[in-house]
């Protein structure tokens, strides 16, 4: 029987292959919670006021972290379930702010796929985009992944 999305196994996977996840909008309770829960209290999140005198950002913006976390999310929903083994390495750069109320999607390149010397795993590192609904770029990340291999 089929299991249903099942992510991609690395010997599956060819440089210059593209993919995009369906989208995610940012809400107010996903700034609190993230906030919240991993103890990120900076004015600029938690208090309104400091924000109307101080930002340079018009609206109320989410942590980068938050919104790599849930651009993961996405990504692994996507492409690595039950085939992702471990997160080794990334790089990552924020080209701008993500807002309560934008959506956002992952746009994921292939830029390297390479057996490792363990039989059955291989190496996938992709170029993520992260892309909000105006379809401009707000962060991009090069996760490298220890993949499972297809039999």
């Amino acid at each position: 029987m089929k299991l249903l999305g099942e992510g991609f196994y690395w010997n599956d996977l060819s440089v210059g292959d593209r993919f995009k996840t369906y989208g995610r909008t940012i809400s107010e309770t996903d700034i609190i919670n993230f906030v919240s829960a991993v103890g990120m209290l900076e004015s600029l999140f938690v208090d309104a006021e400091f924000r109307a005198r101080h930002s340079a950002i018009d609206g109320r913006p989410a942590p980068a972290a938050l919104v790599y976390s849930i651009a993961e999310g996405l990504t692994l929903n996507a492409t690595g379930q039950g085939t992702g083994l471990a997160f080794l390495q990334m790089e990552l750069n924020v080209e701008g702010p993500v807002l309560q109320g934008d959506t956002i999607h992952v746009e994921i390149e292939v830029t390297e796929v390479r057996a490792t010397s363990k039989m059955g795993r291989g190496l996938v590192r992709t170029r993520n985009s992260i892309v909000n609904q105006r379809g401009e770029t707000v962060i991009t990340y090069t996760p490298l992944r220890l993949m499972a291999g297809r039999d």
